[in-house]
């Protein structure tokens, strides 16, 4: 189950976290949204504890559909220290999707691989 948020509760769950959060922004009348949730589960479970998941609902969430300018749903947006750090607005075959959200979480690690072996190559 993918934590339910809106725009009272996003900056909490997406800004202000301390690990990266997979945003995924879906609509009730949407089938591909419906479609990619299983994925979407398992993915977290794959990679819990590094990553938070969280849905919203682009049809309640106006503004923040407004403020992300989303085109297409679904719409994953990955942040990291409240920043963007990856977007994807379109999806094609399920293997495409996973090997993104793969590439997501691979992109994630060198960036934590590299802050980690910054402050040795430095000193």
């Amino acid at each position: 189950m993918l934590l339910s948020i809106n725009e009272k509760t996003f900056k909490k769950e997406v800004l202000d976290a301390s690990n990266p959060v997979l945003v995924n922004f879906w609509a009730p009348w949407c089938g591909l949204c419906k479609m990619i949730v299983p994925q979407l589960i398992q993915f977290q479970s794959e990679w819990n504890g590094h990553l938070k998941l969280v849905e919203v609902n682009a049809d309640e969430s106006l503004k923040l559909a407004s403020t992300y300018q989303l085109r297409t749903l679904p719409t994953l947006i990955l942040f990291e220290n409240g920043q963007i750090v990856n977007r994807v607005d379109h999806f094609q075959a399920r293997e495409d999707f996973l090997r993104t959200l793969d590439a997501f979480m691979t992109s994630y690690q060198k960036t934590c691989l590299t802050r980690l072996l910054e402050p040795q190559l430095m000193g």
